[in-house]
């Protein structure tokens, strides 16, 4: 069986390497996240990575410190650096080769976004890590994965989450929470569902991009759904 897409973005947000921790990064999620990518990595597939930073800052946090919010999201931009190292070193350790590209210029850590340079990694066989959002304010890390997908063109976003998919409720409140198999774009936006933000949805839909919502925890799910698979919640 061959695999469906071949070049594609998978989002991770910071929330997710907390494991059962209340601030900064499991150990243990970092290895296993690391590993499940290494398995896809090494068929040949083209990986770019964004990854948030709600895990050590957020900037909607900022003002309960008395920070506006411009600040406040840059502060979590360089949150998702700390983050993108980490990913990079965890992955380097499985035996691949990996490149931070940063939205912001920190040219002694991470090299700087450069479009064509990052498709050259990936056509090289490089895992990117795509660092500091889109290094504007106001603009979240989701809506930096639907950006930095239609620009490398990749085929597909895989966002990976602690639940299984999409449902009607939050499943970890209602348990009897409906759960989609499929949703369209403007389906999204009308039941308001808090999957992404709806200008990252909206980019995604002008630009034909599916969305697939998966669990990370579940082994070989990222695998599963690069082949094809039934997996999670397919937006489309």
């Amino acid at each position: 069986m061959k695999p469906k897409y071949q070049r594609v973005v998978l989002k991770i947000s910071g929330e997710a390497l907390l494991g059962n921790q209340d601030f900064g990064i499991s150990a243990e999620v970092l290895k296993r996240v690391s590993q499940e990518i290494s398995k896809v990595a090494k068929t040949g597939i083209q990986i770019a990575i964004v990854i948030g930073g709600g895990n050590i800052f957020r900037g909607r946090e900022a003002k309960k410190l008395g920070i506006d919010q411009a600040t406040g999201d840059y502060m979590g931009m360089l949150a998702t650096l700390i983050n993108a190292l980490a990913l990079q070193v965890a992955l380097e350790n499985q035996g691949l080769e990996v490149r931070v590209m940063s939205a912001i210029n920190m040219i002694a850590i991470a090299e700087p976004y450069i479009r064509r340079r990052a498709i050259r990694h990936l056509e090289k066989g490089r895992i990117v890590i795509f660092a500091a959002g889109t290094g504007n304010p106001y603009f979240t890390t989701d809506m930096a994965s639907a950006l930095r997908a239609a620009e490398i063109e990749a085929e597909v976003i895989l966002k990976a989450t602690k639940v299984d998919g999409v449902y009607e409720k939050d499943p970890l409140e209602d348990k009897n929470a409906k759960k989609y198999d499929h949703l369209s774009y403007i389906e999204v936006l009308q039941k308001q569902l808090k999957i992404m933000d709806a200008a990252a949805v909206s980019l995604c839909m002008d630009n034909k991009l599916p969305i697939i919502v998966f669990n990370m925890v579940t082994p070989d799910n990222i695998k599963k759904a690069i082949w094809g698979e039934s997996v999670g919640t397919k937006i489309s």
